[in-house]
C-alpha cells in the first residue's frame, strides 16, 4: 500500500510539471546587458522557454500616462526568440507590457520595466516577475 501512495504522488507531481511549463515565461531579455539609448529607434530581444505563436502575441510599449502603443514582433533565428520593433525614446520610463501564447495556446502576460536615460547616465531594466519583488 505504502508503495502504490509514493507511485500516485510521483504520478501526480510528474503531471504538474507540465501544467507549470505549459506557460512561455521569459527567460532573458537583451534590456538588461544592452539598454535603449535616447532618440534611437532600438530592437529588443526576449527569449522564453518555449516557443511562441507570434500571430496571437501582442507587445505594447507603456509610456507616462499608461499610453499604450502596439510594436511590431518578429520571430528570432532561435526557438522562443521574439524581436521587437522599439521606437526613438525620450528620457524617461517605459514598459514592454507582454500577451504572448505559447505554441500550445497558454497565454502568458508580463511586464519588463525599464528606463532610458541621458548618455552617461546609467540605463536599467526591471522585470516585474514575483521573484524579484520578495
Amino acid at each position: 500500500m505504502k508503495k502504490l501512495s509514493i507511485f500516485i504522488l510521483l504520478f501526480l507531481m510528474l503531471w504538474q510539471t507540465h501544467v507549470i511549463f505549459a506557460h512561455a515565461v521569459v527567460t532573458d531579455y537583451s534590456l538588461k546587458m544592452r539598454p535603449i539609448q535616447v532618440n534611437q529607434a532600438d530592437t529588443v530581444e526576449l527569449k522564453f522557454n518555449s516557443k511562441i505563436e507570434l500571430g496571437l502575441s501582442q507587445i505594447f510599449l507603456v509610456s507616462q500616462g499608461d499610453k499604450h502603443k502596439l510594436l511590431a514582433i518578429t520571430a528570432g533565428k532561435e526557438q522562443g526568440q521574439i524581436l521587437v520593433a522599439v521606437p526613438a525614446l525620450a528620457i524617461g520610463d517605459y514598459a514592454l507590457r507582454l500577451k504572448v501564447f505559447a505554441a500550445d495556446g497558454h497565454l502568458t502576460e508580463d511586464i519588463i520595466h525599464f528606463t532610458v536615460a541621458a548618455i552617461g547616465l546609467k540605463a536599467q531594466a526591471k522585470p516585474s516577475s514575483v521573484q524579484d519583488r520578495i
